[in-house]
This record gives C-alpha cells, structure tokens and sequence, in this order.
C-alpha cells in the first residue's frame, strides 16, 4: 500500500510478482496439507459413520453413533475453518440443538433426523475423491514445474531410455533444457491455476457441506430461537437492574435522607453528632454515586459509547491481572448494539480465560473485513474450552446469533484456546 501525501488518498497497487509467487507457493504448500488430510480423514469418518448406522438397529450404535457423529461434524468444522482462513470461503455450520441431558436414544435420532448430518455424510465421499483431486493438483500445478528444471540440470542422465516430460522426449542435454523451457512456461501458468484450485477444492467443499433451503429454514429457526433468547435475557437484566437500585443505591439514598432529616433535628441541640451525621451522609452519597456508576458501567460502559469498541476492549483489557495485547483495526464504528454484543462477549471470553484457561497472557484482535466485524481471543493456556450448555461461551453464542453473528472456538488440550467471532455490520 502506498499513500499519497499531498491528498492523503491511499492508493492500492496491483499485486506484484512476489505477491503472486508467495501465492502460488502457499497454495502448492496448502494442497499437499489437505492430500493428506482429505483422504485418510473422510475415509475413516465415512467408515466409522456408515458402520456406527449399520449396528443402530441391534443396538450398540444407539452409543456410538452420538460420539461418531460428534467426531464427523468437529473434522467439518475444521474444514470449514480453514475454507475460510485459506480460501476465503465461508461454509456456514447450520446444526441442530440436541436437548440439554438428552439420552443416547434421543441423541442418536435427533442427530440422524438433522439435514446438516446427511449433508455432512454426502460430503466425505466427495471430499475423499474430488476433494482429494482438486487439493492435489494444487500442489501438482507448482511441483511438476520444478521437476522439468530438475531434469535439465542434470536428472536426464539417470535414464538410460528417453524420459518423456509432459510432451517432450529427454534423452540428451538439448532436450532437457526443452523440458525447462515447459517448465517455466507451466510455473508460470500455476501462479494463477494453483489458487484457482485449491479455492476450486473448497468452493466444491462449500457446494456439498451448505444447502439452499435448509439453511434458510434453519437460520430462520435460529434466529427465532435467538430473539427469543434475547428478549428472555432483557428482562433478566431489567429485573437484576431493579433489585440493585432497590437494594443499592436506593437504599443509601432513603438512608441519607432520613440522616438529614435527623441532621436537621439536631443543628441546635447537638452540633457535633450533627457533624458525624453529615460526614456518614456524605460518606453514603459517594457509596450510592459509586454503586450507580458500576451499575451504568454494566448496562452501556460510557467509554464504549463515546471512544468505540477498540478504546473500550483496551479500557477491559486494562483492568485484567494477565498481559493482553490488544490490536484494532476499525476505520469506522459500528452501530451501538452490535458494539455492545461485541464488547460484552469479549468481557465474557476475557473473563473466562483468566478464571479457567491458567494462561500467563492473552492477545485480542479487533478487525473490519469484508463486511464482517471480526474478533479474536487467543490465550496460551491449558485449552480445552467447549461450546456446551452452562459454559459461558454458550451465552457469547445465542448473544452473537441475535445479530446473525458465528462463534468458533479452537481449544486442543494444552492449548492454546483460540475463540473467534464475526457478526455481519457495516461500519460508518
């Protein structure tokens, strides 16, 4: 990026060769990764799958079924995940709530009536054969290239018989630095077919693993679910609003009233206890003025309304007892609820790394990116954090699904815990 100093206008350049080669590589790199997890991953899932089905009659995969599927849907999250971190392609995860405490009869046919559970079964047979196909011809596109430079430096000599690379017959030094030439050609071609395929490989991820009206009757369904849970949640937080005043502040206030009163009463007959009186009254007006800031710090906290949420997380941050590294990137602000859903889940997820996670430090970033508010809470500790009912991020997930907004949450035992969130908004 470059910025013109007299306008201040930023100017973006196109990509370069190093930008383009960078990617080509990452791709070849990426490609390779996936051949090897696509194949031995969907294989093993669509066995275990099939098998755990086939026994659900005579009774064993009434229990295993619940744990396979668990498995399947966390491997398609993960692909999920990186579609999205890799290829830039968002697949959106539209499972089914199963009943708090439910049984293993009632899990079993709860997941196996959920679409979301065939969507996912028809995708590993096309993830262990095309997926496959499409990641490893990312990696092919960028390594054979190289194996015609490989030949013209020397490799041809190992045949005795002519080596035939791509159309091109080796069997002396000329003909070698032919196959270079090819080389460079098709190096040059896989600078774009490389990213091509390996978006082609999650484009066809996203085409298998999404749907059309389901998932419109299934947002539509959670979302339902997640007004209501927010209108629950606003009459909760009003209820606990009006006993705080009730047995905070107002209760101060009806004391310091009645010590005026008696403060009063007393001026001529007993200045002194009239002096103490007046100092425990002043005393209590600073105890109430303190009770309802913090009561107003926790409805809309004043820095929040006034400096964003990018001063307001460094505001939190601040008053933790672990190092946090706060980084934000917002050109603009968002609108107040959206700011306020965002800031409280990070409260939520700060709070409950330093209760839970045993992490020394903590690092938040706070980015706008095609048109998605994006935050992510990453901590070094024990990991091992889940999304389920009673935790606190199960309330960070219904608070973000009121503004159609996602969680997810990378937490391998040992760590380290990374939760990420995005809620759709534009900034101004």
């Amino acid at each position: 990026m470059s910025i013109d100093t007299k306008s201040g206008a930023r100017q973006t350049r196109p990509p370069g060769r190093t930008t383009r080669t960078r990617g080509m590589a990452l791709s070849a790199v990426r490609g390779l990764a996936l051949t090897f997890i696509s194949l031995p991953g969907s294989v093993l899932c669509f066995c275990l799958t099939l098998v755990s089905v086939a026994l659900v009659p005579i009774g064993v995969g009434i229990v295993t079924t619940p744990y396979v599927l668990t498995g399947v849907r966390m491997f398609a999250d993960w692909r999920r995940l990186l579609a999205a971190e890799w290829g830039g392609v968002r697949i959106r995860r539209a499972y089914r709530p199963l009943p708090e405490g439910a049984n293993p009869w009632t899990r079993t046919f709860g997941m196996l009536r959920d679409p979301a559970t065939w969507r996912d079964f028809r995708w590993l047979p096309v993830d262990m054969t095309a997926g496959f196909v499409t990641a490893l011809l990312a990696f092919a596109l960028v390594a054979y290239p190289l194996e015609g430079f490989t030949i013209a430096a020397g490799l041809w000599r190992v045949w005795d018989d002519t080596y035939w690379y791509g159309f091109v017959p080796v069997s002396d030094q000329t003909t070698a630095l032919y196959a270079a030439a090819l080389g460079a050609v098709l190096l040059v071609s896989a600078a774009w077919l490389g990213p091509l395929a390996l978006r082609a490989h999650f484009r066809l991820a996203g085409a298998v693993l999404g749907s059309d009206q389901t998932e419109l009757a299934e947002r539509v369904r959670v979302l339902t679910e997640t007004r209501r849970d927010a209108v629950d949640t606003s009459a909760a937080e009003l209820r606990r609003i009006e006993r705080d005043l009730h047995d905070g502040a107002q209760a101060r206030l009806v004391a310091m009233g009645m010590d005026l009163g008696t403060i009063e009463a007393l001026l001529e007959k007993d200045p002194r206890r009239a002096r103490e009186l007046l100092a425990q009254a002043r005393r209590s007006s600073a105890d109430a003025l303190t009770e309802l800031r913090e009561l107003v710090r926790g409805i809309h906290p004043p820095v929040l309304a006034e400096r964003g949420l990018g001063d307001a997380v460094r505001a939190l941050a601040l008053r933790l007892p672990v190092a946090v590294e706060v980084d934000v990137d917002l050109p603009g602000r968002a609108e107040a609820p959206v700011e306020s859903a965002a800031y409280f889940a990070v409260s939520e997820i700060l709070t409950n790394a330093v209760k839970h996670s045993g992490a020394d430090r903590i690092w938040v970033d706070v980015h706008h990116s095609e048109g998605n508010l994006r935050v992510s809470v990453t901590d070094n500790g024990k990991g091992g954090a889940v999304v389920g009912a009673g935790s606190g991020l199960a309330g960070v997930e219904r608070r973000l699904g009121t503004f159609d907004g996602v969680l997810a949450v990378s937490s391998p035992a040992g760590g380290p815990t990374m939760v990420t969130m995005e809620i759709p908004c534009a900034l101004s």
